[in-house]
């Protein structure tokens, strides 16, 4: 029975595992997509966040929160931004009570400086707002970055969930401290860049209101000074004299408005300052380097009027006469204070340069020139102004006249100086006029335009003689420091160096002149509109500004390269033999000046290239055609400048040619002969001849010599006689021994053949002769005939 039953047990075991079998079975086969799909299983993990992905996401959250820091403190300019606003606020405020004030004389000059220093206000103001709208969109940026952080639903989810909050703690305590200082910071930066940019835009708008009210007045001006504006002199009134401005008070006024300008324009007046350092430098050097050498007497020939080796007073009297042109809208006090100080400058360097009588002239003419400043600094009323003016502008007519008609014949020949006199007198005569009939503003300028035009003119014609003596001075110091010959034909130099000033000087004075009758602006506005205004030929286009920047280009590297070896002190003498390597270097500084300022002038002009191709296409038709001895010439001559086959100062025959290389240009080259000739090869004819260079390594020559002697005599004696001789004379190469060679040639008679060699190249016919007749005083004393 037990058997049975446990075999019974075993059946129905048998059949619930079969049944549980088939049940899982099923199971398995209902979930078979999901178990056996391993895509759809990573993405059914991956949905699930871990405590990375949150650090992950609160590691973003701190990025972009220390990102504002950062990016404010990167906001350096906002300090500077503040005080130049602070500054341009009151600039602003002096400006606006100058132009509104209805009292105050309308000043040509003082307009001009604020019209000047107006659009200076301006463009730093422009600069300010560019900086802030720049600072500005990266505090948009760093904002936007933020409110991205608020659409994150996974930073959502930390925030809102409070087991991730307590999980978070540590974390969401720092981060707490560092939202506060991130609103502060971004607060107050938005805060600032918006307070800067309405202080900016508002002061941009007063420049712009004040821009116009100051144009307005500039017009006036014009139009008030022909119209009558005070009441004609001899006319009598009742009233009693408007009170003037006080001194002190005036002087306050002008060294407030003119702090202003000295701080928004500043570059000008450091060129200035260095160009006359420079200037002083070059000169005290020149100076210097003679001194060491005990050569200070070599400039003597010069006679340097305004030169001395301590160039301090010319140096000043350079960087007063230039302050003008470098502040043409100065303030007014500042322009009569630089004239004070170079007429005082002047009357220095004059005092012992003029004759008494001419000096005590020119002491009566800065009298004039100091007594309307003086009446302007002042503040005296305009009634006592205008009397005082009409008996100044009365006295300058009358003393021109005088001085004009006395002047000395020596300086009637700066026509610049007779011109500016003459100017001088009319303008004080039209300002008697002027005053007259009540036109006080036409009497200002005109008789303030007279006495600087005139000052102005003295001080560039000093300028002018300083610079060509300037020059001159470089030019004899570098010959002394290189060993060359001191005296040189300087006259053909300078006559070039005194157009050149010449024409420096009456641009600069036409500059200062039209500046000061405030027609300046106009002239150069019509003459950049012509220059600018584009033409066209055909299918060639063009602007006369171009072509006449082409030839200014041009002009300039050609002045260059004829002046820059007088700078070396070479002046292309043929005494000079023994800088044959400095020439070659300065003979490739010319080319290249004449060639880069070939380029330069065209890539400056603006022409069209494409077009110049095409006309340079044509020309090389041409050249093909006829032009080929030209281009063989031209490249012949750059391959002698740099293959330095032949160089300048050296002996060269070329076929039945000889003498000394003076020039070696781009088409010919000249050769100096014995005789004095020049002989202007083409340097395609040298390349194609033979060339027999007699100094290309050495200016040795050797010399031979032939005599005829009687017998009997010593042939061992006179070998030794004519040998001493020889080697006496100082102009005989001692290293290379003399050969001496005798021949019988009858029973009567020997022929003797001396060879030696010479120094210099330049001194053998002389050494030659030398030689030849003290050999002859030796055999005659030695009693041997000489046939």
């Amino acid at each position: 029975m037990i058997i049975k039953s446990s075999s019974h047990l075993r059946i129905v075991l048998l059949v619930v595992a079969c049944i549980t079998f088939s049940f899982f079975s099923a199971f398995a086969q209902s979930g078979k997509p999901a178990d056996k799909n391993p895509e759809t299983a990573f993405l059914a993990d991956s949905a699930v966040l871990t405590k990375s992905d949150y650090l992950f996401r609160l590691e973003k959250v701190f990025e972009v929160v220390n990102k504002v820091p950062v990016t404010v403190n990167s906001f350096t300019k906002l300090k500077p931004i503040d005080k130049h606003l602070t500054q341009d606020e009151a600039a602003l405020a002096l400006l606006k009570s100058r132009l509104t004030n209805s009292d105050r004389n309308l000043n040509l000059q003082n307009l001009q400086m604020d019209e000047t220093l107006l659009e200076e206000l301006q463009s730093n103001n422009r600069d300010c707002l560019a900086d802030l709208d720049e600072y500005e969109k990266e505090l948009r940026k760093l904002k936007t970055e933020i409110l991205n952080l608020r659409k994150d639903t996974v930073l959502v989810k930390i925030f809102t969930s409070p087991a991730l909050r307590e999980m978070f703690k540590a974390q969401f305590a720092e981060l707490k401290k560092k939202r506060l200082v991130m609103d502060s910071l971004i607060k107050n930066a938005s805060l600032t860049i918006n307070n800067q940019q309405a202080r900016t835009s508002a002061n941009l708008i007063n420049i712009k209101e004040l821009m116009y009210l100051t144009d307005s007045q500039l017009s006036a001006v014009s139009i008030k000074a022909f119209g009558k504006e005070r009441r004609y002199l001899w006319e009598s009134v009742n009233k009693r004299a408007n009170r003037g401005m006080g001194f002190r008070k005036f002087m306050n006024s002008e060294q407030q408005i003119s702090a202003y300008y000295f701080v928004y324009t500043r570059s000008s007046r450091a060129l200035l300052l260095f160009t006359c350092l420079v200037f002083f430098c070059w000169v005290f050097f020149n100076f210097r380097s003679l001194k060491q050498r005990d050569r200070l007497e070599a400039v003597e020939d010069f006679k340097f009027s305004m030169l001395s080796p301590r160039p301090y007073l010319v140096t000043l009297i350079m960087l007063f006469a230039l302050a003008p042109v470098f502040d043409l809208r100065a303030p007014a006090l500042y322009i009569e204070s630089v004239h004070i100080l170079l007429a005082i400058c002047l009357t220095f360097l004059f005092r012992k340069k003029l004759p008494k009588k001419l000096f005590f002239q020119w002491c009566v003419f800065v009298l004039f020139l100091f007594a309307p400043v003086i009446l302007r600094i002042l503040g005296m009323p305009p009634r006592y102004q205008r009397w005082l003016l009409l008996a100044l502008s009365l006295g300058a007519t009358t003393y021109g006249i005088m001085v004009w008609r006395t002047l000395e014949e020596q300086y009637k020949k700066y026509k610049l100086l007779i011109s500016t006199g003459f100017i001088y007198i009319i303008f004080a005569f039209i300002a008697t006029f002027c005053n007259l009939f009540g036109r006080f503003t036409l009497t200002q300028i005109f008789y303030n335009t007279g006495v600087s035009a005139f000052l102005n003119a003295t001080s560039l014609i000093v300028l002018a003689k300083m610079f060509v003596e300037a020059f001159l001075l470089q030019m004899k110091s570098s010959r002394i420091r290189k060993g060359y010959p001191e005296f040189f034909d300087w006259i053909p130099v300078t006559t070039g160096l005194k157009r050149i000033a010449k024409t420096g000087a009456i641009i600069i004075w036409a500059v200062i002149f039209t500046t000061n009758l405030n027609i300046f602006n106009s002239i150069y506005s019509a003459i950049t509109d012509e220059l600018t205004q584009r033409r066209v030929v055909g299918s060639f286009s063009f602007t006369l500004g171009g072509v006449v920047l082409f030839l200014a280009i041009i002009w300039l590297a050609n002045f260059l390269q004829k002046y820059i070896a007088y700078f070396f002190g070479d002046v292309g003498d043929d005494a000079l033999d023994d800088n044959k390597g400095e020439r070659s270097k300065l003979l490739v500084t010319r080319l290249v000046l004449l060639i880069s300022g070939f380029l330069i002038a065209v890539a400056a002009s603006g022409l069209p290239i494409d077009k110049i191709t095409v006309i340079l296409g044509a020309l090389g038709v041409g050249i093909g055609l006829g032009l080929q001895n030209i281009v063989s010439n031209f490249v012949s001559g750059i391959i002698l400048i740099f293959d330095k086959t032949i160089r300048i100062g050296d002996v060269v025959e070329l076929s039945n040619k000889k003498g000394r290389v003076k020039e070696i240009g781009v088409r010919s080259s000249t050769l100096l002969s014995d005789e004095g000739a020049e002989i202007i090869i083409p340097n395609g004819s040298i390349l194609s001849n033979n060339i027999i260079n007699w100094t290309l390594s050495n200016n040795q020559m050797r010399v031979d010599l032939l005599l005829s002697i009687a017998k009997p005599f010593n042939s061992s004696e006179v070998t030794t006689l004519i040998r001493n001789v020889i080697i006496e004379n100082t102009n005989v190469f001692a290293a290379k021994e003399p050969v001496i060679m005798i021949s019988p040639v009858s029973r009567a008679s020997s022929d003797v053949r001396i060879f030696f060699w010479c120094k210099d190249i330049s001194q053998a016919e002389l050494t030659k002769s030398m030689v030849n007749a003290h050999i002859f005083e030796a055999l005659e004393e030695k009693g041997i005939e000489i046939l």
